[in-house]
């Protein structure tokens, strides 16, 4: 019988201490990376430090070559090529490094009720009454048109201010406790408070909070307010990534969708040894808006990347790039809905994950019929089968929910389309897309070991 044992069981201490080891490297990843442009900077940060050159600057590709691509400060792409030719297919791990938030709209900085308050856009799912009442942070860059780029990060810092989204008081609250939970809090209500002291020395008569602000900004950043127009401003919880539990078994942060796959992925492909297969980390973004964008994985960036590869390894050809593809293989690396003991109806158990029991495949996402999902072939998930349980990793094979509770996607399908062998692989989380989600550290060690033994495998999937 199939049985599900806890990751836990059976370590040595050797193993407990590598894989605390390891979480706080990730938990300090996750405090320096709460946007994509800021996991870009660590991601390539660390590929240099461990020989990885920009593809730009290399002329040709030799076996043991190591480079990587930077997609407009918002994407990463990289590779360490192999002794086969490229034709002969590649290793793929493909994560993505943006994550549910708030923007500021183009036009964000208003005064009302005599309070300064910044507008905001929702980026991708989140429930919106989980960003109320909680601290706030503020990242990003705003470009003038001289190309000047100035960087934004407020709220980190002990001695930063932080920013919050105000709510009704339960004696005010009685018609919003009336609505849906989905409609209790706007989106045009998720307004962020930024200032109440006037500007006293003007000849203004209004609006003289709003230009307190201004006055403020432009003092420390040399902004004017136009200058919102050609910025990307992101709001984020302020909460700093921390160990959970009396046993630190836990991490809890916001962000760790996708980033805690993402952060696996990296060190998989630094500390893997080499194989006959050139292999691919794919660092995406866009994803929790449907990969759109020159930036997402719905681009032909990638294309452009491995067409670099056969030209600089003189291996390109008249329908290289397809050959390429479709004799290559892919773990899309991406989180997956642990049991929340709090909400255990929506999990159908017996293909469910739990956290703490080992990294989950999932053959397809998608939603009620399988909706847009790419289910993987039997033969695949054999040869991912094989490579896990010939390296010991614990694995689980679940679905997200029950059949007609809802459903979700990853990139997985889109590398699908390319006729790539692709199937989920990742790490359950418990809160998925809230301000603090929460991972085991058992799991996130076992996508580590789980897409390190991925990208050293020599062997094809067999048709």
């Amino acid at each position: 019988m199939n049985k599900k044992e806890c990751g836990w069981k059976n370590l040595q201490e050797n193993e407990k201490e590598d894989i605390f080891n390891f979480c706080d490297r990730y938990i300090m990843f996750l405090n320096e990376s709460k946007t994509e442009r800021e996991a870009t900077n660590q991601i390539i940060g660390k590929l240099k430090n461990n020989g990885f050159k920009n593809i730009k600057e290399v002329d040709s590709l030799m076996e043991g070559d190591k480079v990587y691509y930077n997609n407009r400060g918002k994407s990463v792409f990289a590779a360490v090529i192999g002794k086969n030719k490229l034709t002969e297919g590649l290793n793929i791990v493909g994560a993505h490094i943006d994550s549910p938030r708030l923007d500021l709209k183009p036009n964000p900085i208003y005064e009302d009720a005599n309070l300064a308050l910044f507008k905001t856009h929702y980026y991708g799912g989140i429930k919106k009454y989980q960003w109320t009442t909680i601290p706030l942070a503020i990242h990003g860059v705003i470009v003038k048109p001289n190309g000047e780029k100035i960087e934004i990060n407020i709220g980190e810092e002990e001695e930063d201010p932080i920013f919050t989204i105000t709510d009704l008081l339960p004696h005010l609250s009685q018609k919003q406790s009336e609505k849906r939970l989905n409609d209790a809090i706007e989106g045009e209500s998720l307004n962020i408070l930024i200032g109440s002291i006037p500007q006293f020395n003007t000849n203004r008569e209004d609006e003289l909070i709003k230009a307190n602000i201004l006055s403020l900004l432009n003092e420390k950043y040399h902004i004017e307010e136009i200058d919102f127009y050609s910025s990307e401003l992101e709001v984020v919880p302020a909460f700093k990534a921390r160990s959970l539990g009396f046993d630190k078994s836990m991490v809890a942060s916001y962000g760790q969708d996708d980033r805690v796959c993402a952060y696996a992925l990296l060190e998989a492909l630094i500390n893997s040894n080499s194989c006959a297969y050139t292999k691919i980390a794919i660092f995406s973004d866009k994803e929790e808006i449907g990969s759109m964008g020159n930036t997402g994985m719905y681009s032909d960036v990638l294309d452009y990347f491995v067409h670099e590869l056969l030209e600089k390894s003189y291996s390109n050809a008249p329908n290289a790039l397809n050959t390429v593809y479709c004799n290559s293989r892919m773990l899309s690396a991406d989180v997956g809905a642990g049991v929340d003991p709090n909400y255990q109806d929506v999990s159908e158990k017996n293909n469910a994950s739990f956290i703490g029991y080992g990294v989950e495949l999932n053959k397809y996402t998608g939603s009620r019929g399988k909706s847009g999902a790419s289910d993987a072939n039997a033969e695949f998930v054999a040869y991912i089968r094989e490579i896990f349980e010939t390296n010991n990793i614990k694995y689980q094979v679940s679905e997200l929910g029950k059949v007609d509770i809802g459903g979700g996607g990853t990139i997985a399908y889109i590398l699908a389309n390319k006729g790539i062998d692709v199937i989920d692989c990742g790490v359950p989380v418990i809160s998925m897309h809230s301000p603090y989600e929460v991972t085991s550290k058992y799991d996130i060690y076992s996508a580590y070991t789980a897409y390190r033994s991925f990208f050293e495998s020599n062997k094809k999937v067999e048709y």
